[in-house]
Parts: structure tokens; sequence; C-alpha cells
């Protein structure tokens, strides 16, 4: 334990020096460990170790679109041995072709890039791993991306990870709809893990099917899952589970951050407003409202929509943020709260959330609604086991309410104003509230909506430095 301890740059809490002695010398393992307790330092602590003892040089790391840039502040912030960092992307190949690979080092690719197997991400992977895989820790963050064995990405890494020495899973909920969800990804680490050499074998183990005529044509899907008992034992043999609840020295409020990457029409209309926004904030004739209102129309870009002068609605098909926190809730069976500024963002993530969980999963608390089903809505969050989620606006539902039964606050997207930050977070975090809770930011990276977030972080109101100097590098 001691000599583990002394691998981790940050002090290591409880649960996570017990996960990184489980799993340190195992060349495949799995970190289940729920959101907020921690994993990614886990798995960065486990990478300073193989290499303390020369076991790899280096770490490839694969996660979605959202996760795998975040990787590299927390690499800086817990890696001891100070590795170089190379972030994916697809127009730098050549140079990361030529580099002289000899110090340690962090490779982060996001698993969309291997969507295609003969596209560029994959190449360049099945590339480097083969001619170093034998050096090489291999981790897929979310591993519940490869649960589909029908894609290509599963597939790919399915293969692919039979060129690394070292493999490792994380996932904070490897089964999110199924125990079958298993299968692909613990066959990324190895067949061997389960023990079943195809997946038929594996369903027909730990799973009763049923023909359903479907469509035209006749499926099978599961009506019970049955031996649940063993495939646990077997887990638990290449696996460390964790659950937030059982993490006593966790800190009250765990925050974090997914990356949001705009879509093409998005950007489109981002650099077309950005250019009109830089005209009228240079100029010293127009007054202030005018100037907010451009950055606000900016923002609402950030969250997959904007307004014509008319207030007409327009939006740029599938919202990327929508999607991301379609996949946080999915990874999560506690209570969540989801702040958004917009009350278009409210209702759309409102009825995505009914079509998902169902009509008794949701409630909403924002201007349209009545005091009286406001009250209700409330009551029915804190007390009853069905209501899952509660969507609304921080200027109406973020101050004097208590809404202790949720373990996770969302962020769709900031106010403008740090004391309804401040307010909104206080309603999960009060007094009665018995567990740990975690806060998440989603961001679009070099926008508006980063500038707001860092603002609202350094402590500083918006409103005194939105049209200052800061914004001057988010309209270039």
């Amino acid at each position: 334990m001691k000599g583990l301890e002394q691998v981790c740059k940050t002090k290591p809490y409880q649960h996570q020096l017990k996960a990184l002695q489980y799993g340190h010398n195992h060349k495949l393992y799995a970190y289940f460990m729920e959101m907020g307790t921690g994993k990614t330092k886990v798995a960065i602590d486990n990478a300073n170790y193989l290499y303390d003892i020369e076991e790899i040089n280096d770490v490839v790391v694969i996660a979605p679109n959202s996760v795998y840039r975040n990787w590299q502040n927390e690499i800086y912030t817990h890696s001891k041995k100070e590795p170089k960092i190379f972030v994916w992307k697809q127009h730098k190949v050549a140079k990361l072709e030529k580099y002289d690979f000899k110090d340690f080092f962090f490779l982060l690719m996001n698993v969309e890039s291997l969507s295609r197997s003969n596209g560029i991400g994959y190449k360049f992977l099945k590339k480097h791993l083969m001619k170093r895989g034998k050096n090489t820790l291999l981790i897929v963050d979310e591993s519940t991306t490869i649960k589909n064995k029908q894609a290509q990405r599963t597939k790919a890494l399915c293969e692919l990870g039979k060129l690394a020495k070292y493999r490792r899973i994380l996932t904070g909920s490897p089964v999110t709809k199924s125990p079958l969800d298993l299968y692909t990804q613990c066959e990324f680490l190895s067949k061997d893990c389960l023990g079943f050499s195809s997946y038929y074998t594996f369903r027909n183990r730990y799973a009763i099917m049923k023909e359903i005529f479907v469509n035209g044509f006749n499926q099978k899907f599961p009506i019970k899952y049955i031996n649940l008992e063993e495939l646990e034992q077997k887990l638990k043999s290449f696996s460390f589970r964790c659950k937030k609840s059982e993490c006593l020295d966790l800190p009250d409020k765990i925050p974090s951050q997914r990356t949001i990457e705009m879509t093409p029409e998005q950007i489109r209309v981002y650099t077309k407003l950005k250019r009109e926004a830089r005209a009228v904030i240079e100029d010293k004739e127009v007054s202030f409202t005018n100037k907010l209102t451009e950055i606000i129309k900016l923002h609402q870009v950030c969250c997959g929509f904007s307004k014509t002068d008319d207030g007409e609605v327009i939006t740029f098909g599938q919202n990327p943020k929508l999607k991301e926190l379609k996949r946080i809730l999915a990874e999560t069976d506690e209570k969540s709260i989801i702040w958004a500024n917009y009350i278009h963002n409210i209702k759309e993530i409102t009825q995505m959330l009914k079509e998902t969980y169902g009509q008794e999963a949701v409630v909403s608390l924002y201007g349209e609604v009545s005091i009286e089903d406001r009250t209700d809505s409330v009551k029915r969050f804190q007390d009853d086991p069905r209501c899952r989620f509660l969507v609304g606006n921080p200027s109406v539902g973020g101050y004097g309410l208590t809404l202790t039964a949720a373990g996770n606050v969302i962020y769709f997207s900031n106010s403008y104003n740090l004391e309804h930050r401040e307010q909104s977070e206080d309603r999960a975090h009060r007094i009665g509230q018995e567990k740990f809770v975690n806060y998440i930011d989603l961001v679009v990276p070099k926008t508006i909506d980063e500038l707001i977030l860092k603002s609202l972080q350094n402590k500083k109101a918006l409103s005194e430095e939105i049209l200052g100097d800061n914004i001057k590098q988010y309209l270039v």
C-alpha cells in the first residue's frame, strides 16, 4: 500500500488507493467506478506505477469526444512523471508519426475516430500499436461506448487491444441496459476474462431469449436474466467496483466538466455571429444592453439553437449537448437536477427525458410553471422514487428550495449571474444532504460558453467583465 501511494502526485482517497492496490499489476483490468469517485486519477496512477517499474513507456487513452480532452488537465494534475501529452487531431497525423517517442507520454484519442475500418484514426492507431504495443497501456474510458458488438469502433478496439501489453476499461456503469452489455467491454480486455468464445454462447448462459416479430422480421429479445451471481463472481476476478455512496472520505461537492463539440452548422452560424458581435462590441456608441444581446446570441448557438429577429427558434439538427446529457444520465441511477439558461433547452431536455424514461420520471421548474405546480414538482422529486429528474432555470428554481434527493447537478448552460449559480448549487447541498453530489458542466471550448464558466469559477460577476478585455480573445 505504502509503495503504491508513492507513485501518486496527489494524495489518493482510500477507495482510490484500494482500487490501485487491486489492479496495479494486472495486464487486463476493469475499473468499474461510479461517476465522481475518481477513476481517471486511479488509471493515471496505475500508468505511473507501470512506467516506474519499466513495464510500459506510453499510454493510449480512447474516450468519447466529450471526455478525451479532459484527460489532459487530469494528467497535469495527477501524474507524478510529467509525461508529454499528445491530443489526437486528424490533420496532425504526419507530425505524430515523425515524433521520436522516447520519453513517457500519453496519446489521447476520441473513440469516434475509430468508427471507420479504413479511416485515418484506425490506421494510425494500428500502426502505432504494431510498432510500440509491447510497451503500451491501452485504456478505454467510458467503455460502454463499445458495448454494441455490431459497431465498427467496437470491432476495431477489440482487435487493436490484442496489440497492447496492458489494457484497462473504465466506466461507472458497465451495465446500462442489460448484463449483455458487458460482453464486448470485457472482450476488449480478453475473451478469457468471461470465458466465452462468442457473444451468443455468453448470451445463452445469462439470458433467456424470446423471438418476437418486429418490422417484418423475427428478432430475439431477452425476457429474463439468469446465473447473475456466477457472472458477478467472474467480474470480481478482474475488476474493482466502487459506488459513490461507499466512499466515506470524498469531498461534499465533486466538480467536473464535459467538453462539447459543435456541429458544422453550429460552427458556421457561430462564426458569422462572432464577426457581427466583434463589430458591435468595438463600437463605443452602442449601448451595453445591445452588446450583451450579441453575446446572448452566441451563447444560444453553443446551446444548440438560435433566434431570428422575429423570435423564431432555429435548431441545428441533433443538439450535441443534449446527446451528451443523455449519455451522462445513462451512467447513473441517482436522481439528477439539470439546470438550463433558456426555455427552449428546458423544453427539449424535458421532452427527451419523458421519451427515454417515461412521463413520471421528470418534472420541470421554470417561469411558465405555476406556483402550485412548482411545489408539487419539488415534492415529487424529493419523495417519489419514479421521479428521477428535475429540469429547471436557476433564476426560478435556484432559490429557497430543498432538492437534497439529487446526487447529480448538471449545468446544461450557465446563467450570467454568479448568484444564480451559487444558489442553484446550494439547492442540492443543504442541511439534510447525506450523500456526495456531482456537479457537471457541459462546455463548448473556446467559445462564450467557456468564458461564462471561467468567469463564474473565478468568482467574478460576469456583468462586470463580459464586455471587457477577456471577451476579445473569444471573438477573434
